[in-house]
């Protein structure tokens, strides 16, 4: 999945019973979680946007995905 130039690769935790991901190529830890698959992909967009406006606010540069 991607969205506004960031990838990510869903999985599914059976011990959690919960879909997770992480932002891919970048080395700020930035994941997201839902408890259904089709939840999953506004939660990753939330991550994306939290991330970027997070940068922002501190007035730091978002790093740029390498994948």
């Amino acid at each position: 999945m991607t969205y506004k130039g960031y990838s990510a690769r869903p999985e599914y935790s059976a011990e959690d019973g919960a879909f997770f991901g992480r932002l891919l190529g970048i080395n700020d830890l930035v994941n997201f979680e839902s408890a259904n698959a089709e939840g999953l992909e506004e939660e990753f967009h939330k991550a994306v946007d939290d991330y970027l406006a997070f940068c922002s606010e501190i007035g730091k540069q978002p790093q740029t995905p390498t994948v």
